[in-house]
């Protein structure tokens, strides 16, 4: 394939990508810096029509791109790659004019994309032998599923689309993009940019409302539905693709607990403790929420992790210094809203924050909140806010400790933290989780299958088992002689 020239500016118009063309739509929407409230550039309203001309050229871009030797595949894919690091910085700006995060963190969520893109593209999925004799061979290969969509939220809308389109591309599936109706911008240039390194109909993209995704999910074309988002949402995307079987890998939400033992160095885990509870103003669904503090160590770890949590400085991402930036959208403040508004109505104790100030509409901004030892059936414990507020609590016995970290219907990840790491070790095997950390969270391996236990999902992205997922797994049962 001929290497693009890139000729894309990631600041201009955004269209649809279909069929590998370009296509702007009749009616537009437009999306809205959560920093400032300013009004973003116009994007594409995909109709279902679109949804049908995009699944007709994926399902005919499969014939060949699925066929495609495996080291053709990534050539193209590490020349799409290749050609987004070029303009990362570019794609970092966008992110935080879009998503609100500090410009520090949208350069490093484009890194961390980038690489876990590397990994995942030098995989390789060959045939296993089962069995070999003289008259025998058993063989499992897997093969390409098909079409995929990619349902992409709002709260890391580059990392998250990059994770969906390497997997499906590298193994050999056409793949759309849906990309959250509160940041397109990002997906659809992302997509448009890719269009210079595969053929028409592998990768594309489409813009639209709260009506583009029931109707990828619920078309027959589709063979696999990959989701990121929250769990009711997730509950409506398997009920409409069960309609058709198609496949899915949903990663939903998660209520992730940190449980700090008696031994630790106080601060520098209240330290790294608050800069994972409050990353991307909390609005990570692997980030901790919920904080189990031994006893012994409450009153001295709450101190300090206050103090950490009063110099996070809010505001516009695009100012030098910002480490909390907004709510991304309206929805998700006033989801946010209620937790505060619980602080009232159930007396709870506030060790920072506690009040959203009224800034008259210039922005989603919600201040870093402490809550200090909430009743443990409070919504504040047993949801999930996504947003900037946590609850810290105090436990004496382990056994205890462990029934309330794992009394939850969420469980995506879970970390533990000691000096000792075999009381460690011995904790992190009995909590459940689809990841568990000792000493650390969030520090996610790209070769490591990533999803939730419970509510928190079905199925895994990332590595081997990840690719996996994008597969059908056919067995041969092939002679070893001649009839």
């Amino acid at each position: 394939m001929a290497p693009t020239k890139d000729g894309i500016n990631i600041f201009g118009d955004y269209y649809n990508v279909i069929d590998g063309k370009v296509c702007p739509t009749t009616d537009t929407r437009h999306g809205v810096n959560p920093s400032t409230g300013d009004k973003l550039p116009e994007v594409p309203l995909a109709t279902e029509a679109d949804v049908d001309v995009a699944v007709a050229a994926a399902r005919k871009a499969f014939n060949t791109w699925s066929i495609l030797p495996w080291a053709e595949r990534r050539d193209a894919i590490i020349g799409y790659i290749d050609a987004i690091e070029r303009h990362a910085e570019d794609f970092a700006k966008l992110l935080t004019l879009e998503q609100g995060k500090p410009l520090m963190f949208a350069r490093m969520e484009l890194k961390l994309a980038l690489d876990f893109a590397r990994v995942t593209t030098n995989l390789e999925l060959e045939e296993e032998v089962l069995q070999q004799d003289d008259e025998r061979r058993t063989v499992i290969r897997y093969i390409p599923l098909g079409v995929a969509v990619g349902i992409v939220p709002w709260n890391f809308p580059v990392h998250m689309a990059l994770m969906k389109i390497i997997p499906s591309l590298v193994t050999g599936n056409p793949i759309i993009i849906k990309s959250s109706p509160f940041t397109p911008y990002c997906g659809l240039k992302l997509v448009e940019l890719g269009q210079g390194f595969f053929p028409p109909g592998v990768l594309q993209a489409l813009s639209g409302d709260d009506n583009l995704g029931p109707w990828l999910t619920g078309h027959p074309g589709p063979d696999k539905i990959s989701f990121t988002g929250s769990c009711d949402t997730g509950r409506k995307v398997m009920e409409s693709a069960s309609r058709t079987l198609k496949r899915v890998t949903l990663e939903l939400g998660g209520n992730d607990p940190a449980i700090i033992c008696p031994d630790i160095d106080i601060a520098t885990v209240a330290q790294k403790i608050t800069q994972l509870a409050f990353l991307n103003s909390g609005q990570v669904c692997l980030a901790v929420k919920r904080i189990y503090v031994h006893k012994s160590i409450y009153e001295p770890f709450l101190t300090a992790m206050v103090n950490h949590a009063k110099n996070l400085t809010m505001g516009d991402g695009m100012k030098e210094g910002v480490l909390l930036g907004p709510i991304q959208n309206a929805t998700q403040l006033d989801k946010i809203k209620t937790f505060f508004n619980d602080i009232k109505r159930d007396s709870l104790t506030v060790a920072l924050g506690g009040e959203i100030p009224n800034n008259g509409g210039a922005g989603y901004f919600v201040p870093a909140t402490i809550i200090d030892r909430p009743p443990e059936d409070s919504r504040i414990v047993a949801l999930e806010p996504f947003g900037p507020i946590i609850p810290i609590m105090q436990w004496e016995d382990e056994a205890d400790v462990i029934v309330r970290a794992n009394d939850s219907s969420y469980a995506l990840g879970a970390s533990v933290w000691s000096s000792n790491p075999d009381t460690a070790n011995r904790i992190a095997r009995l909590v459940q989780a689809g990841s568990v950390w000792v000493n650390a969270h969030l520090e996610v391996n790209p070769l490591a299958p990533t999803g939730g236990h419970k509510e928190s999902g079905i199925g895994y992205e990332l590595g081997y088992v990840g690719l996996k997922s994008y597969c059908n797994t056919q067995v041969l049962y092939l002679s070893s002689k001649a009839n």
